[in-house]
């Protein structure tokens, strides 16, 4: 009896999981994509001067990309703009991102780098949400003032929901987005709040002037009147909050 393994049928999934690894198995269509988590629409010819390639180059990177359904396009005009295609194409990003880290982290290779890499751990968006140690500290603040959970997932409270009615921050549970999910920091190896009311948080803490985008628009930082506000809304440290000196 001839007990060989048999072939299987083509599997589809396999095939589209292949391919999509394939998109951001190129360093310059993973350079994009991770500029794109700042949650902004950038123009090829940014993304190409960002990158160091040829305008060319990024519009072929960047039709794959869109083709392959991890960015989508918009048009004003004569312009070509990008945006990562949603929060699921965000997430993906980030989450390979933080298994790509090494177990230590690599010496920067110029002064500007290290200075860029700081500002990216110290506080970011991913996407639309808070990162970096900002977010965690965001995160780990609302948990242990029972304002959300992590013991079973990420959930809020009745507190919780409370909190940000409170706040005035208005929580969109109509759309298929979960109102919270954790999302494993890159940077700081823990989860951070993202979902609706992690991007509700984020869009009010950057309206009201808690925190300001600064270098290449990802890195965000908290302003004096932010350090009184969050402290009084979730008894965090202020100085742990502070604007980092000249020195940084």
């Amino acid at each position: 009896m001839d007990r060989s393994p048999r072939p299987r049928p083509h599997d589809s999934t396999a095939g589209r999981l292949a391919a999509l690894a394939a998109l951001l198995a190129d360093e310059t269509r993973a350079s994009f994509c991770l500029a794109l988590l700042d949650g902004r629409a950038w123009t090829a010819g940014e993304l190409a001067r960002y990158a160091g390639v040829a305008p060319s180059t990024a519009s072929e990177h960047l039709g794959r990309l869109v083709a392959g359904g991890l960015l989508a396009e918009e048009r004003q005009g004569r312009h070509r703009y990008v945006r990562l295609a949603g929060e699921r194409a965000a997430h993906l990003v980030e989450e390979l991102a933080s298994q790509a880290m090494p177990g230590e982290p690599e010496a920067p290779r110029s002064l500007r780098a290290a200075s860029v890499g700081s500002a990216l751990a110290r506080g970011r968006t991913c996407y639309d949400h808070l990162a970096g140690r900002l977010g965690i500290r965001i995160t780990e603040a609302m948990t242990v003032r029972g304002l959300l959970r992590q013991d079973a997932g990420f959930a809020l409270t009745e507190a919780g929901l409370e909190w940000f009615d409170a706040l005035g921050i208005p929580l969109d549970r109509s759309g298929r987005r979960p109102l919270v999910r954790g999302c494993l920091d890159w940077t700081e190896r823990r989860p951070h709040l993202a979902g609706a009311a992690g991007a509700a948080l984020c869009a009010h803490v950057l309206e009201a002037g808690w925190c300001e985008r600064f270098g290449s628009g990802r890195a965000v930082r908290v302003t004096s009147a932010g350090v009184v506000a969050l402290s009084e809304a979730l008894g965090l440290d202020p100085a742990s909050l502070a604007p980092p000196g000249p020195a940084d």
